[in-house]
């Protein structure tokens, strides 16, 4: 069956899954490019930025895992791009050139029709009408493979507040923000049916996948 799935997503030690006054210049916020560190040294994202080389330790294997069984993406506005408002036009197309890395449907959550945009093997589906419809538009995509929900923080919230969420990956980097988003502030994961399924430090990061029961 289907499951709706967050997948490397990467934390400060305190909490913050981007920084403060995200921009085009920084999109993670002030300070947020160190979360990813862990990620930008593996394999899988050297691979996939046409380049060779990178770790293949716990890290990469992590990385690898989240892109497996993956039919479909949902994304928040924020993290296709940085214009906010009705769109001015459609000369804006994602952060990731020509060849976006989905290689599949992608349903970004917005309150401003576009017309779908395809690039390459990827096609961005602009959805009006809230979380629930995007994620049954994006299950029909996947069909039968999993929903990898990319964020950002605002978005993964909503997800799991509605208890619409399966598995979470989580990557607490040696960070500190101090402030911007918070992914976990006021939520409950046990109520809301999370255990730690696995659980697992390396030099650069400390793996954790909740799962719901």
């Amino acid at each position: 069956m289907s499951r709706l799935r967050v997948a490397c997503f990467s934390l400060s030690f305190d909490g913050f899954g981007a920084g403060p006054s995200q921009s085009l210049e920084k999109p993670m916020g002030v300070g947020g490019e160190g979360l990813h560190t862990w990620f930008r040294g593996t394999q899988t994202f050297r691979r996939m930025i046409g380049q060779a080389g990178g770790s293949t330790g716990a890290d990469d294997a992590f990385a690898q895992r989240g892109l497996e069984n993956i039919g479909a993406w949902i994304l928040g506005r924020n993290m296709f791009g940085p214009v906010r408002g009705p769109w001015p036009d459609d000369s804006w197309r994602g952060w990731w050139g020509d060849e976006p890395p989905y290689h599949c449907d992608v349903f970004v959550l917005t309150h401003h029709a576009r017309a779908p945009l395809a690039m390459g093997g990827t096609t961005f589906h602009f959805v009006t009408e809230g979380i629930h419809v995007a994620l049954e538009r994006a299950r029909a995509a996947a069909a039968g493979r999993d929903v990898r929900l990319g964020g950002g923080v605002a978005t993964v919230r909503q997800y799991l507040q509605a208890g619409l969420v399966d598995e979470m990956h989580l990557v607490q980097s040696p960070v500190l923000l101090g402030q911007g988003e918070a992914l976990l502030q006021g939520l409950d994961l046990p109520a809301l049916g999370f255990a730690v399924a696995e659980h697992q430090a390396t030099e650069q990061a400390q793996h954790l996948v909740l799962r719901r029961r």
